[in-house]
């Protein structure tokens, strides 16, 4: 069996380690692609190598532009890319703009189609990333669902014939890292003292393309009472540099996004998470941290239970931040909604168990 695997994005690679393992573990040839939606080093190439992910077998350099040019530019060399290959599955991730445009060049040339991360639902449909699950799960052959929370929403859609819940692979990773770093012991995290701190990054467009909503949110950062790592995105970086917004004020320390097994490592040093990532608020969860989400919504819901995960969705709520940001961890123990971290093997069994049935 041949898997293509198409990625771009920097929570599209962590899920790829651990299917790329599984995948040469089964024997299946896989071939992946890299589209450069993600093209600064400290967001793509880093990956590859702390997670040891096998190097891209193609890199479309695509990089970056508006969601239409950006998706736009990747439809002709992925079609091209998937008919010299064939494969037997063309294998997706997340909600990404190389999500969609892979599902879309897919479909047309009838190539079977697997969405992995499949059922998940903000149902905020100002997100690009709620349009790009959307559409992915109802062009998909099969869908890779992550929880059985994801599993009812596909069923809600009359999905439930082309769905199989498998876990979520980005457990997969998360503890192996996390042993890891666990086993090599705690090494300082530079630029926040020996006290308490906070880890956070901020990206989406919600929170960076209005200057007043970024504004508020760097000024609450900044203000709060411990150090806060803010690993500074490069579209963050891009939104405060055309406003004159000056990051590195008061509280932040403003880094670099970190390989991945540093981000473990911060994150389980820390009093807590503040973040708009989807990927985060889970890992900060995996990892026994309190995550406070600057979203209206989250997609993963379970991290809300016993109040690992905390919503503040207004900029008027960032006036709690300090409180909400350094309240501990859940009241509750922790559940395990994401699996145990076997979901890549399980991927590529259902993958073996499908071929030639889509």
């Amino acid at each position: 069996m041949k898997v293509l695997s198409v990625v771009g994005a920097r929570p599209q690679f962590v899920k790829l380690a651990p299917v790329a393992q599984a995948c040469d573990a089964a024997g299946v040839e896989h071939v992946i692609v890299h589209t450069g939606q993600h093209y600064d080093p400290g967001l793509s190439d880093v990956f590859f190598a702390d997670l040891r992910i096998p190097a891209p077998d193609v890199h479309l350099a695509v990089g970056s532009g508006s969601h239409g040019e950006q998706t736009g530019a990747m439809l002709g060399p992925l079609e091209a890319v998937m008919e010299q290959h064939r494969p037997d599955w063309v294998l997706v991730y997340g909600d990404t703009n190389s999500t969609l445009a892979a599902a879309v060049a897919a479909v047309k040339i009838h190539l079977p189609l697997a969405h992995l991360e499949a059922g998940l639902r903000s149902f905020n449909r100002r997100m690009p990333e709620e349009h790009n699950r959307v559409l992915t799960d109802h062009a998909a052959d099969l869908l890779l669902a992550p929880t059985q929370v994801a599993m009812g929403h596909l069923a809600d859609e009359g999905l439930a014939d082309r769905s199989v819940l498998v876990g979520d692979v980005m457990t997969d990773v998360c503890f192996r890292v996390r042993d890891a770093v666990v086993a090599a012991g705690s090494s300082p995290v530079a630029g926040v003292g020996d006290g308490p701190y906070l880890v956070s990054t901020i990206h989406r467009a919600e929170n960076t393309d209005d200057p007043a909503r970024l504004a508020a949110i760097v000024r609450a950062l900044a203000a709060l009472p411990v150090p806060v790592l803010l690993l500074a995105h490069p579209r963050l970086r891009a939104r405060c540099e055309a406003q004159g917004l000056e990051l590195a004020q008061g509280s932040i320390v403003v880094a670099e996004p970190l390989p991945y097994p540093q981000m473990v490592a911060a994150v389980l040093g820390s009093a807590g998470v503040v973040t708009d990532s989807g990927g985060l608020q889970k890992e900060a969860f995996l990892l026994g941290r309190a995550c406070t989400t600057l979203r209206t919504e989250t997609e993963w819901v379970e991290t809300l239970e016993g109040g690992w995960n905390v919503l503040l969705p207004d900029s008027a709520d960032l006036a709690r931040l300090p409180e909400v940001a350094l309240r501990g961890p859940g009241a509750l123990p922790q559940a395990t909604p994401y699996g145990s971290g076997d979901a890549a093997r399980r991927v590529v069994e259902v993958l073996l168990a499908r071929e030639g049935a889509a």
